[in-house]
């Protein structure tokens, strides 16, 4: 017996040697999984704080979770100020599935829990959570869930979201504490890019405004500054689309005076009523006004279908002196993340200062016109005093000399040369009349006409052709020259609205006791169909004066329109 005990005592101790090897092993591999882990964090840790681009840091952070956490997918939800997601950057799931699925997520359900309660959440199952409501069709299916916070100085930035943990039912205490580490230093690196972001936006900003200004006061034309203005706010924000609207005078009504970007010409020339614009909403609230998805907000709803494909949006006013001169609308593709009050803050004073420096050179070109009038006051009294007296004595020693001329064939040449003195005298004077013109003063049709072509500039894109011919001011009677202004104003909008043309041409004759107004543009004519109430009331205003309005295309295409009308009243 006691040989056979002390064998047993023997492999007893066998036994637990083999033991203890075993936990030594368990032990072993625990403690390299676990410095493995901790190596791993830290190469994620330094692997999100390497970049400064924010797109590719929030990418970034979920390659690193979904790696470091061993799982299937991965996504991070950025949080807007309205507490639903503006951005949804998913990882795992291919771009041919996100297709199918649509709409990315808003934060509803499980995903709006961690946005309503910032902290860990771990699931097993996520269908048995009270806030679960299911997947949309194509969405792969989802068990096991992790979700934590991620945290920007005190300001919860967005949720890290992990799904479908590798050849575990669910993920446990060890994933969330290292998932929770690597959002500490997401947090970081969010901050680092947004600082990077930050200052070289400010940049951007002040190299556009100073640009901008410096066009402005040099004399440049404003459309092409204006286009200048939309241009640097939809680079710099990274919008799909950038508008100017502008109010229409005398009316509840704005006008989209210049689009650029995805389907510009579906908005450009747009007359809206502020109720139910975007932009007039801008105007209202004399301060920036944001959506998320502009298709479907109800302050967008005037007007034709226009917004298709397009998602966030954001519309400040352009304003200067306590004076509102326009709105500025951006709007970036759908699905894309929504303008923020970082972004808007700096676009709302790159507006001010851009209206600024519009109302800097409206009031350098006031001075100038001011010059300029003075300078022609000095042209019309050299005319007046000089020229039509020197004209007028020639006149009258010609007719003078007359009785003295026996040849019958030389007496008629003197007065007809007395006729042609005559006539010069009357356009001298009719060009002084014009000349003498002031603002608040009546004008004549010519410097009115010659406004209405300025005006009309900026919404179509380039300057029309003018051109005037006989006593367009002395002969024209101010209630024929209020319709034949209206009518220019009308046919120049009619353009600039419908035929997308790229030059236009305008004529006012005075002759044989008629007003003939004549626009001819080479755009795409008037299609079959097309609404004609702005011709009838064209029409109207020539029949009440005894004219006619005539519409044509000429062979060359376009549209020529034809408004004439006779000076007086039965002529």
């Amino acid at each position: 017996m006691g040989t056979e005990g002390a064998r047993g005592a023997e492999h007893l101790r066998r036994l637990q040697l083999d033991e203890l090897l075993e936990e030594l092993q368990v032990r072993v591999d625990a403690a390299r999984g676990t410095r493995d882990r901790v190596h791993n964090l830290l190469e994620a840790v330094l692997s999100v704080g390497r970049g400064l681009e924010l797109p590719q840091v929030l990418r970034g952070i979920v390659e690193a979770a979904v790696e470091l956490v061993d799982c299937e997918y991965g996504a991070l939800g950025v949080i807007a100020e309205h507490q639903k997601l503006s951005q949804f950057v998913p990882v795992g799931v291919s771009e041919e599935r996100q297709r199918l699925i649509g709409h990315l997520p808003e934060g509803h359900g499980v995903l709006g829990e961690l946005i309503r309660h910032p902290k860990a959440l771990r699931l097993r199952e996520l269908s048995d959570h009270p806030s679960s409501y299911g997947f949309p069709p194509h969405h792969p299916p989802m068990h096991s869930f992790l979700g934590v916070p991620i945290r920007v100085r005190d300001e919860v930035f967005g949720n890290l979201y992990l799904a479908e943990k590798h050849g575990q039912r669910e993920f446990d205490v060890e994933d969330e504490a290292v998932l929770q580490a690597l959002a500490v230093a997401a947090g970081i690196a969010v901050e680092n890019a947004r600082l990077y972001q930050e200052t070289r936006d400010r940049q951007r900003w002040m190299e556009a405004t100073a640009e901008v200004t410096r066009r402005l006061l040099s004399g440049a034309d404003e459309e092409p500054v204006v286009r200048l203005i939309v241009e640097h706010a939809r680079r710099i924000l990274s919008a799909d689309l950038g508008l100017l609207t502008l109010p229409v005078e005398g009316g509840d009504e704005v006008r989209v005076a210049l689009a650029v970007g995805t389907d510009a010409e579906i908005h450009s020339g747009l007359v809206l009523p502020r109720q139910g614009s975007f932009a007039g909403a801008a105007f209202a609230a004399a301060g920036p006004v944001t959506s998320l998805d502009i298709g479907t907000d109800p302050r967008a709803s005037a007007g034709p279908p226009r917004w298709q494909g397009l998602g966030p949006a954001v519309a400040v006013p352009m304003t200067a002196a306590g004076e509102t001169r326009g709105v500025v609308l951006l709007a970036r593709a759908e699905g894309r993340p929504g303008f923020t009050g970082t972004e808007t803050a700096p676009l709302l004073a790159f507006a001010g200062q851009a209206a600024l420096a519009m109302e800097l050179a409206e009031r350098r070109r006031d001075a100038e016109q001011i010059a300029l009038l003075e300078d022609r006051d000095r042209i019309a009294r050299d005319l007046h005093d000089l020229a039509i007296q020197r004209l007028f004595a020639t006149g009258m020693t010609l007719q003078s000399v007359v009785r003295l001329v026996h040849h019958p064939e030389a007496t008629e040449r003197l007065l007809h040369a007395v006729d042609d003195l005559d006539e010069t005298i009357k356009i001298i004077r009719s060009t002084i009349f014009g000349l003498r013109a002031r603002e608040g003063t009546p004008q004549g049709l010519r410097l009115r006409a010659v406004q209405v072509v300025e005006d009309a500039k900026l919404a179509l894109g380039f300057t029309p052709a003018l051109r005037m011919e006989g006593l367009v001011d002395t002969e024209v009677s101010d209630p024929v020259a209020d319709d034949a202004v209206a009518v220019l104003g009308e046919a120049l909008s009619n353009v600039a609205r419908h035929a997308h043309a790229r030059s236009a041409d305008v004529r006012i004759l005075v002759a044989e006791g008629e007003l003939a107004l004549t626009v001819t543009d080479d755009g795409r004519g008037i299609p079959d169909g097309a609404r004609r109430s702005g011709l009838a009331n064209l029409a109207e205003r020539a029949a009440k004066r005894g004219g006619a309005l005539h519409l044509v295309t000429p062979p060359t295409g376009g549209t020529r329109l034809s408004w004439r009308v006779p000076l007086r009243e039965g002529g």
